[in-house]
C-alpha cells in the first residue's frame, strides 16, 4: 500500500459501547431503569415472590417507557440478569424552534444540535412554545437511551428582569 491511498470510514459518532448493561433482577429497585420488550423503562413497582417448589424467586416489574409513557410489565427470576439501559440526561439552551417542529439547541461546546423534534407531551410543548414566544431563556433537558433522544423537561433561566 502506498502513502497516497486514503481511507474513508463511515462514522455514526458511536463509540461502539453497548446501549445496555446487565444487572441481576433482584438488584433492580423502584426508580431504577430496565429494558422491557426492547424499550427503556423506569421502574415504578417491584414485587418479589418467595422461592417455590422448584427453586427461583421471581421479580415482577411494573415500569413506564421513558419515551412514550406506556406501562410495561415483566416477570424475571431474581437470580437472572436483566438489561439496564444507559440513560443520560443533558441540559441544552434553546436557540430556535423551526416551522417543521424541530428545535435548535446550544451545546456546552458552543455548537448547535438541530436533530431533535419538539416533545409530543402537550403541557411541555405549550410551556416551551409560550416561553420561547415571550423571549425567555429556556433550558431543555434531553433524555437519551438506546439510541433515542427526547426533550423531557424545561426550565427558565433567571434573567433578573
Amino acid at each position: 500500500m502506498s502513502d497516497t491511498d486514503e481511507h474513508h470510514f463511515e462514522s455514526k459518532a458511536d463509540s461502539g459501547a453497548s446501549k445496555t448493561y446487565p444487572q441481576q433482577a433482584g438488584a433492580i429497585r423502584k426508580g431504577g431503569f430496565i429494558v422491557i420488550k426492547a424499550r427503556p423503562c423506569k421502574v415504578v413497582e417491584v414485587s418479589t415472590s418467595k422461592t417455590g417448589k422448584h427453586g427461583h424467586a421471581k421479580c415482577h416489574f411494573v415500569a413506564i417507557d421513558i419515551f412514550n409513557g406506556k406501562k410495561l410489565e415483566d416477570i424475571v427470576p431474581s437470580s437472572h440478569n436483566c438489561d439496564v439501559p444507559h440513560v443520560t440526561r443533558l441540559d441544552f439552551q434553546l436557540i430556535d424552534i423551526t416551522d417543521d417542529g424541530y428545535v435548535s439547541l446550544l451545546t456546552e461546546s458552543g455548537s448547535t444540535k438541530d436533530d431533535l423534534k419538539l416533545p409530543t407531551d402537550d403541557a411541555l410543548l405549550a410551556q416551551i412554545k409560550a416561553g420561547f414566544a415571550d423571549g425567555k431563556d429556556l433550558i431543555l433537558s434531553v433524555m437519551s437511551a438506546m439510541g433515542e433522544e427526547q426533550i423531557c423537561a424545561v426550565k427558565e433561566v433567571g434573567g433578573g428582569k
